[in-house]
């Protein structure tokens, strides 16, 4: 007799199997997504269970690199789980399930048309995990020497990605660097948009002089190679971690003003505006309310592709020793440490350049498959 496989709960609910192995009932079911869930599910546990020993390390040992990968794990095991048996709460609390016709809904569902963008996106998702659980996963302290027998290991079991010249395990240093790569990338596009953003729509919105003052403003700073500017002011000071985020969202946000400036210039004119200023409303409610809220699909899109342009500026300054400095690990200052000993030392410089190039491409496939999905001019 052929074994059946556990039947859902009515209304398209998890069955009882999936309260211990979330997604086992989809999986039987021939779902992907139940292929997904389970093993993001085991291999989560997995981590917990062959790292147990760090992990207590981490409680008698407790630092804020160490509690933030705990609640970590603890927030990705807890998601998982929700995220199949979220059906039960639903029924409980008899909620109905939504319509699924909103923009945001539409706009989901052409995204997961775009099977690359998808694909980039999961790696985006591996990528944050990995960072986040780095205290977990690191086989190493990344900063620990071993001058006597451990420099310039090739990649081998006990060091998956060899050692550098100090005996420094590669691995632990590339999983380390990621978290300072992204956290620069992530910041400086924070400050890049938000100036640039409210540059353009006060540009946009007030037109006349300001625009033109403005605008001028902007295209001096265009006139300045980013690279060159962004060498000028880190050698002037001295170089660290805050000031290398400062400058890039400094030197990043000319883009995106003159992007939300042609943005306004478009819906300042549309019947909802015109009629939100009849009412008697202010500029500032009119630019928060009725236009900004409008405007911010090409911002999303511009804010994912400079994330991947702000870690390129970051490795590029790291590698000319103006950026993050040693022995803080960056993936920039990784290559930069390998760059003499590209042929009897390949590893050093190619892996953190791995990471860079499917990082950036990433973000790229991501920003391209949001573009699409968030195209108004897209018929479902």
């Amino acid at each position: 007799m052929s074994r059946q496989a556990p039947p859902e709960a009515p209304g398209g609910l998890p069955g009882p199997l999936d309260i211990v192995l979330p997604g086992i009932s989809a999986l039987l079911a021939g779902r992907l997504s139940g292929f997904l869930t389970l093993g993001s599910w085991l291999t989560v546990l997995g981590v917990a269970w062959f790292r147990r020993s760090r992990i207590l390390d981490l409680f008698t040992q407790p630092g804020w690199d160490g509690i933030l990968a705990l609640l970590s794990l603890v927030v990705l095991l807890a998601a998982i789980w929700l995220a199949e048996n979220r059906g039960r709460f639903q029924s409980i609390t008899s909620l109905e399930p939504e319509a699924g016709r909103s923009p945001v809904a539409l706009a989901g569902r052409r995204f997961q048309r775009h099977h690359q963008a998808v694909l980039g996106l999961a790696m985006l998702a591996t990528l944050t995990v990995v960072t986040l659980l780095t205290p977990i996963l690191a086989p190493f302290d990344p900063d620990v020497m071993n001058l006597s027998t451990g420099r310039l290991l090739a990649p081998s079991a006990a060091h998956w990605m060899g050692t550098d010249e100090l005996g420094r395990d590669l691995l632990s240093r590339v999983l380390y660097g990621a978290r300072i790569s992204l956290i620069i990338g992530f910041l400086a596009v924070l400050i890049a948009i938000t100036l640039g953003t409210a540059i353009g729509a006060v540009a946009g919105y007030a037109g006349g002089w300001i625009d033109a003052i403005l605008m001028r403003i902007v295209d001096l700073f265009l006139s300045f190679p980013r690279l060159v500017l962004l060498i000028t002011v880190v050698a002037v000071f001295q170089p660290s971690i805050p000031l290398i985020v400062i400058v890039l969202g400094l030197t990043g946000w000319m883009g995106v003003s003159r992007l939300v400036r042609g943005q306004v210039l478009s819906v300042r004119e549309r019947e909802y505006v015109q009629a939100a200023r009849a009412l008697g409303y202010g500029p500032g409610r009119v630019l928060g309310r009725h236009i900004l809220p409008n405007v911010l699909t090409p911002v999303i899109v511009a804010a994912t592709l400079g994330i991947g342009n702000a870690i390129l500026a970051e490795a590029a300054l790291s590698y000319l020793g103006l950026g993050v400095q040693p022995p803080t690990a960056s993936w920039g200052n990784i290559i930069q440490s390998g760059g003499d000993r590209i042929i009897d030392a390949w590893w050093i410089s190619t892996f953190p350049g791995l990471a860079i190039v499917l990082t950036v491409m990433s973000f790229n496939l991501v920003g391209d498959g949001l573009r699409d999905a968030l195209d108004p001019r897209h018929v479902e």
